[in-house]
């Protein structure tokens, strides 16, 4: 539940203020007509992130087991490379997103009547089907699919109020900081998945050692006690993993985490952040 909802969270933030970035722009060059192209844009990608969610959860009724469990396996690698590439790129493009993205409103207020809506698709589309995507993956693992839904709406609620009093000067708010943590646990959150998904292709006999444990938790955790729900829930925990299981999860952690820490002394060497600064300026 607290996977998701930082997922809904932390995704709502990005998309809010993409979206505050682009009205704001719109305002300063005096095209606020332009904004119903804008939200156009946005709607689409809402109905879309709808959409794949909807596929991804009865979508795969009608397939065979060995079907579900490649598809199941497929889709949490491609969740993990998502959401993996979405926190570095966070990381190295959180400075200068603003201009990138002012420069983009410009070349669309040129162009085509579609452009903008385009824009408004594309730039809140990748947040939502990540969040669509990521949240199915953590669903899938063992947590509760009402509970893991409503935790990523709840997590995508608390974004909009946020993104909202950011918007109208209310709150100042270290995005840097909220970044720069919840990458770290997402990155834990991820190899879970991973670990879900390199099971999931052992049942459908894609790679082999389905059926053997490298070790046993379950004295220590037992199964459907309080903490195993806990530690499934938030990363895909299982107290009986296979060898793939663990060697990916190891490695995934072990080269992600070093790879992330790395990135942030540069970028700390590179400009160091203020104590505390409006959040608005940490995009600019």
């Amino acid at each position: 539940m607290l996977a998701n909802y930082l997922i809904g969270l932390r995704e709502g933030l990005e998309a809010g203020l993409i979206v505050g970035i682009l009205l704001a722009y719109l305002s300063r060059i005096e095209r606020r007509e332009l904004r119903g192209r804008l939200w156009a844009g946005i709607g689409i990608a809402v109905a879309v992130s709808l959409g794949v969610g909807a596929l991804l959860t009865w979508g795969p009724y009608a397939m065979t087991f060995q079907a579900q469990e490649i598809l199941g396996g497929v889709l949490s690698l491609v969740a993990v490379a998502m959401v993996t590439w979405m926190i570095f790129w966070m990381g190295t493009h959180g400075r200068t997103l603003s201009g990138e993205l002012r420069g983009r409103v410009d070349v669309a207020v040129g162009g085509t009547a579609w452009a903008l809506v385009l824009l408004g698709a594309l730039s809140v589309g990748r947040e939502g089907i990540e969040t669509a995507l990521f949240v199915w993956a953590n669903v899938a693992g063992g947590s509760d699919p009402v509970v893991g839904t409503v935790a990523a709406l709840a997590g995508i609620a608390t974004a909009i109020v946020i993104s909202w009093a950011i918007a109208k000067g209310l709150v100042r708010f270290n995005l840097g900081t909220f970044f720069t943590w919840t990458g770290l646990f997402l990155i834990l959150v991820a190899a879970g998945v991973l670990a879900y998904g390199v099971g999931d292709l052992q049942e459908a006999s894609v790679i082999p050692g389905s059926g053997v444990p490298a070790y046993d938790l379950t004295p220590v955790v037992p199964a459907g006690g309080w903490l195993d729900s806990l530690l499934g829930g938030i990363f895909n925990f299982t107290p009986q993993p296979t060898w793939a299981q663990v060697i990916a999860w190891v490695a995934y952690v072990a080269v992600t985490t070093t790879l992330y820490l790395v990135m942030l002394k540069r970028r700390h060497a590179a400009k160091p952040a203020p104590a505390a600064v409006p959040a608005v300026a940490i995009v600019h």
